[in-house]
C-alpha cells in the first residue's frame, strides 16, 4: 500500500512538472520590447545595419526591437553584457567578428565561444583601404612608396586594438612589408572620422559608412581586401590585383544570443532574422550600401567563429598584439 501511494506521488508529481514545463514552453513571446545590442558606437556600421534589422524583425515579431550601444573593450563589453541577461529572448546582440574571436585572445573575457548561443549570420561586408583626399596619397602604390621611405610616420586609425580594422592592417603590414603607426579608438564610427578629418592619414574600414565620404570626396578607396571588386567601387582594385593575395579581410555580421534560450524562442529570433535578410527590400537596400546579405545555421555560424579565431590567433602572435 505504502508503495502504492509512493508511486501515485511521483506520477502526480511527474505530472505536475510536465504540466509546467509545457505551459512555460507554450507561453507567448515576446511579450515586451526586445533589446538589440551594438557592441560599438553609434553610427558606424554595426549600428547602421542593426537599425535596419531591428525595424524589420520588430515588424515580423510584433514587438519594438530597441538598438542599444554599449561600447568599450573592442565589444567585449557589449558582448559580455548580451551574455550576462537573462536567456529569454529579451537581449541578443549583432556582433563582428572582433569582440567574439579577437579580445578572447588579447584578454580575459568574461566569456568564451562556448558560452554563446550562435542564431545566424546577416551579412558579409568587404574591407576597403581608404585614406585622407588631403594626405596626398592617390594610390596603392604611392601609399607604400611613401611608407617605405618614412617607416612608423604614416598613421592609421581602427576601431579599437584586436578589432578587425587593427587585424586588417596588420596583415597589410606584415604582407607589404610596411610599417605605420597605429590610432585607436573607441568604435568604426570615430576612427573613420578621425580619416575624414584629418586626423590620420589611412584606415580601413568596412565598405559600408565610406560610401558617402567617397561620393563626398573626403576619403579616397585604394583597395578592396576580399576577393573580388566591390560593385559600388568598380575602379577601385583588389588586394590580390595589387600583388597582395593574402590581405582579405570580409566583416561577417551575426546574431548572438544568452546560452540557454529556449529553442522555440531562439526559432522565432531565427526565423524573424532570416526572414528580413531574404526579403527583397532588404536585399536591395544591402547592395546599395555594400554589404552580401547572407544566414546561416547556428552550427555554420559557430564554426566559422572557431575558425576565424584560431585565425586570428595565429596573426595576434604573430604581430605580437596587444592591448596597450
Amino acid at each position: 500500500m505504502l508503495c502504492t501511494r509512493r508511486l501515485l506521488s511521483s506520477i502526480i508529481a511527474l505530472t505536475l512538472a510536465t504540466s509546467t514545463l509545457t505551459a512555460h514552453a507554450s507561453e507567448p513571446w515576446p511579450t515586451q520590447p526586445i533589446k538589440l545590442i551594438v557592441p560599438y558606437a553609434a553610427g558606424g556600421p554595426t549600428d547602421t545595419l542593426a537599425r535596419l534589422l531591428a525595424t524589420k524583425m520588430g515588424a515580423t515579431l510584433g514587438q519594438a526591437v530597441i538598438v542599444e550601444n554599449k561600447i568599450g573593450a573592442g565589444g567585449s563589453i557589449g558582448v559580455a553584457a548580451t551574455l550576462q541577461a537573462p536567456a529569454n529572448g529579451n537581449t541578443f546582440a549583432l556582433v563582428a567578428p572582433g569582440p567574439l574571436v579577437g579580445m578572447p585572445n588579447l584578454m580575459k573575457t568574461a566569456y568564451g565561444l562556448d558560452d554563446i548561443q550562435f542564431l545566424t549570420l546577416v551579412a558579409k561586408i568587404p574591407s576597403v583601404l581608404v585614406v585622407n583626399t588631403n594626405s596626398g596619397i592617390d594610390s596603392l602604390d604611392a601609399l607604400l612608396k611613401k611608407a617605405k621611405q618614412e617607416p612608423g610616420k604614416l598613421t592609421y586609425s581602427s576601431a579599437g586594438p584586436g578589432t578587425t580594422p587593427h587585424i586588417g592592417m596588420e596583415i597589410f603590414e606584415d604582407q607589404a612589408g610596411v610599417s605605420l603607426l597605429h590610432i585607436p579608438y573607441k568604435g568604426a564610427a570615430p576612427a573613420l572620422t578621425a580619416v575624414v578629418g584629418g586626423e590620420v592619414q589611412v584606415t580601413m574600414v568596412d565598405l559600408l559608412p565610406i560610401l558617402p565620404f567617397v561620393k563626398g570626396g573626403q576619403v579616397k578607396p585604394l583597395a578592396i581586401a576580399a576577393s573580388n571588386r566591390a560593385p559600388q567601387l568598380p575602379d577601385v582594385p583588389t588586394m590580390a590585383e595589387k600583388g597582395l593575395p593574402s590581405v582579405s579581410m570580409e566583416t561577417t555580421y551575426g546574431l548572438i544570443a544568452p546560452k540557454g534560450l529556449p529553442a522555440p524562442i531562439a526559432a522565432k529570433l531565427r526565423d524573424a532574422a532570416i526572414s528580413t535578410v531574404q526579403s527583397q527590400e532588404f536585399k536591395q537596400l544591402m547592395q546599395q550600401q555594400g554589404a552580401q546579405p547572407v544566414t546561416s545555421s547556428s552550427n555554420e555560424y559557430q564554426t566559422l567563429m572557431r575558425a576565424e579565431s584560431n585565425k586570428w590567433k595565429n596573426i595576434i602572435n604573430k604581430a605580437k598584439i596587444t592591448l596597450d
